[in-house]
């Protein structure tokens, strides 16, 4: 199965607001199996649909327990506050320390169409979230005071004009050494 570019910082389809999925389908689930091993070969442990140019409210996830898909999610409860290291595969070679809560239950569906109900904490519950925020195009880059978000904006530009890395759509993905 061929993996997916990674969309990176700058790609337009980053800052939208993706749509609810309206079929569950066996185009959907190919397409999770393409994110999957997109997601494996990064290497992470979770990809939203925005960062490979699809905007519909979807995840692909491994929080060690294989491969899985949660879809239309909702953030139904969150408590405390954790801080935590985030980086992210579409603001690649860079991470932040960011404040999240700390504990969430998220809900959702699976690709056979169950509901999913998920109690998580900490890098657990950071994932899901990390993952929702791509789902409402939010970054984290939004997370930073302005300083940060110029000095990381100058940074990411940089590597993508060293490396021609544009097309019609915007920037593709980011290879590092």
């Amino acid at each position: 199965m061929e993996s997916l570019p990674i969309r990176v910082f700058g790609d337009p389809v980053l800052k939208r607001v993706a749509e609810e999925v309206q079929d569950i389908d066996g185009t959907l689930a190919d397409l999770c199996g393409r994110m999957l091993e997109s997601m494996y070969e990064a290497p992470g442990i979770g990809l939203a649909a925005p960062q490979v140019g699809v905007s519909k409210r979807f995840f692909v996830y491994d929080y060690g327990d294989g491969p899985k898909v949660l879809i239309n999610p909702e953030i139904v409860e969150s408590e405390g506050e954790w801080e935590y290291d985030e980086g992210c595969l579409s603001v690649p070679g860079m991470s932040w320390n960011i404040v999240r809560p700390k504990m969430i239950h998220i809900i959702g569906y699976g690709l056979n169409g169950e509901e999913i109900s998920i109690e998580a904490d900490e890098l657990e519950s950071r994932l899901y979230q990390h993952e929702m925020d791509h789902l409402d195009g939010k970054l984290l880059l939004d997370y930073l005071d302005e300083e940060q978000r110029k000095e990381a904006k100058k940074i990411l530009r940089q590597m993508i004009m060293r490396q021609g890395n544009t097309g019609p759509e915007g920037p593709r993905k980011i290879q590092f050494p």
